[in-house]
């Protein structure tokens, strides 16, 4: 039994993802796609303010393009989400040998690589292609990471989702990690980051995304620098030809070094930024663009989506 203390409507919204979790996880793969891109295409249609900041977004990112070429973006951004709801239905189904028909590894020797270093891997990811699949179908590959993830509100969906994400080895670290990820890369264990949220103007920094200031965490390049962990980019990509995921590694970031350990941050995680931004140039139909990622603006600069200047 669920505990009363918490309101009702948290009751309801897990049962409505448990259910849905079920219902479409019991299809075949075909069709559990097919159902989740239906959802996400009645989202798009009836939730306006996500367009909006959609929109907002893609203005800012692509001026250059037209209003049609952005709504088109937009309407395939929902279409890959859709298709990543039918995927994390179907985790409880997936084995080794499954996952391969659906995620397949491109440049993996470059993780290994980094891993053979023995002073841990950090996988710097973003909100782009499948990113759930991503440290998933790694774990099921045999090579559990510690996922960075945000407690959700709704405590039992919080738990719902932390079971799915660690079903195979995987371990969830809260988003205030500085202590648990140094601890894990201390150990040569993987960590996975995603790294391209609007953050709090005193939690992060300001970095190009682009051509805006974003605000965005700093963490990763402090805990980096200080263990020496190698930084492997990774992004787990929808491919239309093979019909499937490719889980794409590049080699490692040769991270910045000075005397000055801020300016060293601020260079770095602005490295980082620019691989996740030449990664969405490449595939503008598979990121999170209903993100407000530049809600957060430097002082005194006036807000972009019609707020405050701080949030998240």
């Amino acid at each position: 039994m669920l505990p009363s203390a918490f309101p009702l409507r948290y009751r309801f919204e897990y049962a409505l993802a448990w259910l849905l979790l079920k219902l479409v996880g019991a299809l075949p793969k075909s069709l559990a796609r097919g159902m989740g891109i239906t959802i996400a295409a009645t989202v798009y249609l009836f939730h306006g303010k996500l367009r909006r900041v959609g929109m907002r977004n893609l203005a800012l990112a692509f001026p250059e393009k037209s209003q049609r070429e952005r709504r088109k973006i937009l309407r395939r951004v929902f279409r890959s989400l859709g298709r990543q709801l039918g995927e994390v239905c179907l985790f409880p189904r997936y084995t080794r040998a499954s996952i391969q028909k659906t995620v397949v590894y491109e440049g993996f020797e470059n993780f290994e690589r980094a891993a053979a270093r023995g002073k841990g891997v950090v996988f710097l990811t973003g909100h782009l292609g499948a990113w759930e699949l991503s440290a998933f179908a790694h774990s099921l590959y045999g090579y559990p990471l510690n996922i960075v993830m945000r407690p959700l509100d709704n405590p039992h969906l919080d738990r719902l989702v932390r079971a799915y994400r660690t079903m195979h080895g995987n371990k969830a670290v809260d988003k205030d990690f500085a202590r648990g990820l140094i601890a894990a890369l201390r150990k040569g264990e993987t960590v996975g980051v995603l790294m391209d949220t609007n953050m709090i103007a005193t939690q992060g920094v300001f970095v190009d995304f682009f051509g805006v200031d974003a605000c965005t965490a700093s963490g990763l390049a402090r805990v980096a620098l200080k263990t020496d962990a190698a930084v492997v980019p990774g992004f787990t990509i929808w491919d239309p030809q093979l019909k499937k995921y490719r889980l794409r590694f590049d080699p490692a970031v040769q991270l910045m070094r000075s005397e000055n350990p801020e300016a060293d941050v601020l260079e770095n995680t602005a490295i980082f930024t620019k691989i996740i931004e030449d990664y969405v140039r490449r595939y503008p139909d598979q990121w999170l663009w209903v993100h407000r990622r530049w809600k957060t603006r430097p002082q005194g600069e006036p807000p972009l989506y019609g707020e405050g200047r701080h949030g998240s």
